[in-house]
Formats: structure tokens, C-alpha cells, sequence
């Protein structure tokens, strides 16, 4: 299955709720009494129904670790989880109107619920716009005619990922820093990228001439590459233009200083769009097994980890 690219924090917010939840419920269980001590409340009469409360709740917990790992493709736990840190304040709400809580027992909703609110409902909105996209670009008769374009050896990408994986790198613009950091990473990770398995294909847009330059100087022009000035493959594939701060917010002023004068990558003239966003696909069989699209022009991705998963195998004869 197809694995959507996100952003970082989305992991670390999913995977601090896990934790969080696990360690609470554990707390509820192991001592049904501690809360409502802390709450100067008078003992429940049935404390395994709180200890059953707690062991619900430490099973979000693992839901939450679980989602963590791509919160795009596990939304509808992430969708449960905010609907019952919704409504578990508005039945708080109501106790504490009856007056039977005190409102030293609401600050429970502070830490369980109420500071999740914000984070869940972003990822979200992510992942719904992720699965717009996904409906408005993946047709399968796009993507087939996609892969029908060939590289300089004349062999199409539909074929290139017949006899092995691909990792089907579209890259910006070749003046523009973050292209040739990007081919300096792939030329250093070539050879276990490859170990895998997995055969490079380059996307570009600019001058075939000016590509020829360019990869010679990174040492990658001997992998096959599929020139696409008119961009209809970024297009195929869902990769959208950069938003303002995608393109020149400080995170790409601070990263094109690194990569372009500390990594000594530097930059030259724009050979295409210069608000045309990058991305990466691993292909196999025609099929996408896994996707990065950058959400910032400055992203860098981990070229290894996304073969990851084929490490071992060979390429077909």
C-alpha cells in the first residue's frame, strides 16, 4: 500500500498521546484509588469499572503508538480518538454542572483530552486533503500513461520497474540548490540504495544539456533519467506547485544556506518552474509501493529508508 509523506511532528504528537495513554491507564489500573485522592473525592464503590476505564484508555494508548508510524494512512484511529476527547469533556461538563464531580476532578480533561484537541484535528484536515488529492490525481489511466515515458536509454518507466524496483526521484529545478544536494545524496547512497535491489530513475525539467552537465558533475549521468519540461509527469504523479512559504520560508532560506554555501552545492540559473515541488516514489510492477512528496522545498529525504523494506532482495535477471 501507498505511503503518504507527513510531517514530522505528526509522529511525535501520535507517539507522545501512546504514551501518555499507556502510562494513565497503567496508573488506573494498578491504583484505581490515586485520582480521586488527588480530587479529595470520596472512594468509588466499584473500582473496577475505573480500572476498566483505564485499561480502555491504555488501549487508545496503543492505537495512538501504532497510528504514529504513518498518521495518514491510520486517520480513523486518530478520528475516534479526538470524538472520544470530545465528548468525554462535554459528560464532564454535565457532572460537574449536577455537582456530582468537583472541579478539582475536571483537570483530568485538561491533559486527556483538551490539549489533544488541536494536534488530532490538524492531522485531520492533513489527511483529508492528502486523500483529496489522491482521488483528484491517482486515475489509473493517468499513472499507466505516466509510466509509458521513457528514459535517454528508451526504456520506459513501466519497463525499468518490470525488472526491478525504481526509486523515481523528480527533482526541482537543476539551478536550484536543493536539486543538486539532492543528486549528492543519492550519489553517496547510490550503492546501497542499489544493494536492495532498487534502480534510480531521475525525473528533470529543465535542458536535457544542462541535466548532462549537471549529473556529470554529482557522477550520476549514467542513471536513466525522463525529461519533463512540460511537466506532465509532475502533474501525473500529484506533485503541486510550492505555497510562498513553501518555497522561501525560513526554513528554506536556513537550509539553502547550508546546502548551497556550507555544502558548497551553490546555485545557478531556473530551467523550469521554480515553484514546481518535488517528490520521490518507489515503484514496482508499475504499482507505487511508497511516496515522499516534499512539503517544503527545503525537505531532504531519506533515500535509503524508503528501499528500506527490500533490503535483501536482488535484481531480476
Amino acid at each position: 500500500m501507498q505511503s503518504q509523506s507527513f510531517p514530522s511532528w505528526m509522529k511525535l504528537v501520535l507517539a507522545a498521546a501512546g504514551f501518555y495513554n499507556i502510562v494513565w491507564g497503567a496508573l488506573v489500573v494498578v491504583a484505581p484509588s490515586l485520582f480521586f485522592d488527588w480530587a479529595g473525592m470520596v472512594q468509588p464503590n466499584y473500582p473496577e469499572l475505573w480500572q476498566c476505564i483505564g485499561m480502555i484508555v491504555g488501549v487508545y494508548g496503543l492505537g495512538y503508538w501504532i497510528a504514529s508510524s504513518d498518521p495518514l494512512r491510520h486517520w480513523p484511529i486518530v478520528l475516534v480518538g479526538l470524538l472520544g476527547k470530545v465528548l468525554g469533556p462535554l459528560g464532564m461538563v454535565k457532572a460537574l454542572v449536577d455537582g456530582r464531580f468537583p472541579w478539582s476532578f475536571a483537570w483530568i480533561n485538561v491533559t486527556n483530552d483538551l490539549i489533544w484537541w488541536v494536534p488530532f484535528t490538524m492531522i485531520l484536515v492533513h489527511a483529508s486533503k492528502e486523500n483529496s488529492q489522491k482521488r483528484r490525481v491517482y486515475s489509473p489511466d493517468i499513472q499507466g500513461w505516466a509510466m509509458r515515458a521513457q528514459s535517454q536509454f528508451g526504456i520506459s518507466i513501466l519497463e525499468h520497474s518490470k525488472l526491478r524496483p525504481v526509486l523515481l526521484v523528480f527533482l526541482r529545478h537543476v539551478g536550484c540548490t536543493f536539486c543538486r544536494e539532492a543528486l549528492s545524496d543519492l550519489r553517496e547512497r547510490r550503492a546501497e540504495i542499489e544493494a536492495t535491489g532498487t534502480q534510480i530513475v531521475l525525473v528533470h525539467m529543465g535542458r536535457e544539456q544542462t541535466a548532462d552537465s549537471i549529473l556529470a558533475k554529482y557522477k550520476m549521468d549514467d542513471v536513466p533519467r525522463v525529461w519533463d519540461p512540460k511537466l506532465t509527469l509532475y502533474q501525473a504523479f500529484g506533485l503541486e506547485k510550492g505555497a510562498l512559504a513553501q518555497l522561501f520560508g525560513p526554513k528554506v532560506w536556513f537550509r539553502g544556506f547550508k546546502a548551497g554555501f556550507l555544502g558548497r552545492h551553490g546555485a545557478g540559473s531556473a530551467e523550469g518552474d521554480v515553484a514546481q515541488m518535488p517528490g520521490v516514489f518507489l515503484v514496482f510492477h508499475g504499482e507505487i509501493l511508497k511516496s515522499y512528496r516534499h512539503q517544503s522545498a527545503a525537505d531532504r529525504p531519506n533515500y535509503v529508508e524508503l528501499v528500506g523494506d527490500l533490503a535483501g532482495s536482488q535484481p531480476l535477471p
